[in-house]
């Protein structure tokens, strides 16, 4: 099912927003099906790369990566450079070998805060996956199992907090919920504001 290859189509005749980059956002709660719904889209815009903040995130420092993915990331994207970062390894708690990743047409940026204030300046689009935070950290929660229970507890709080602070869904372009047969497209509420980009119609 190939229910993704006209949005696809739409966001790759947005206008570069990230140097020679259109920059994408998929954001939401954690738990919510960011990645899956982030995997796919790749796939669909050809394989277009994708930055996990997951690799930019650590224990000590759930939402305080702005620096890192600035530095690393938006800034040389920006000038036409390859981002160079260094995935955190969440077993090991360090961060790995550095990844290079070459300036493409579309890339995606997946993770919760994807949307945050520091990063929408670097946008093309904004996508907010749709979803109560209570069912999405359930989700979560079973998906890891008991033994990062003590973790989940530490996030749930902190993401409370970031939203709160640095909300993403009300600067979304597209509000996105997973329906039976595949996925439905909303206007988000920035573009039913009328200062929208990138403009949604009902699909199931």
């Amino acid at each position: 099912m190939d229910d993704l290859l006209d949005r696809a189509r739409r966001l790759r005749s947005l206008e570069p927003s990230c140097g020679p980059v259109r920059l994408i956002a998929v954001d939401g709660h954690a738990g919510s099906g960011k990645s899956t719904f982030t995997r796919r889209l790749a796939e669909n815009l050809g394989g277009a790369p994708v930055l996990a903040l997951d690799d930019l995130a650590t224990h000590e420092e759930l939402f305080a990566w702005t620096g890192r993915l600035r530095e690393q990331v938006l800034e040389p994207l920006s000038r036409g450079e390859p981002a160079r970062y260094a995935p955190y390894d969440w077993t090991a708690r360090v961060f790995g070998p550095p990844r290079t990743v070459p300036p493409a047409p579309v890339m995606l940026i997946e993770g919760v805060g994807a949307g945050r204030a520091a990063v929408r300046p670097f946008l093309a689009a904004l996508l907010w996956i749709e979803g109560n935070s209570e069912a999405s950290w359930a989700r979560g929660r079973r998906r890891d199992g008991p033994g990062l229970s003590d973790f989940w507890d530490g996030w749930t709080v902190a993401e409370r907090r970031h939203f709160a602070e640095d909300p993403s869904r009300p600067f979304a372009d597209a509000v996105i919920r997973l329906v039976p047969t595949g996925y439905e497209w909303l206007e988000g509420p920035r573009s039913t504001a009328g200062t929208g980009r990138f403009i949604t119609e009902r699909e199931t």
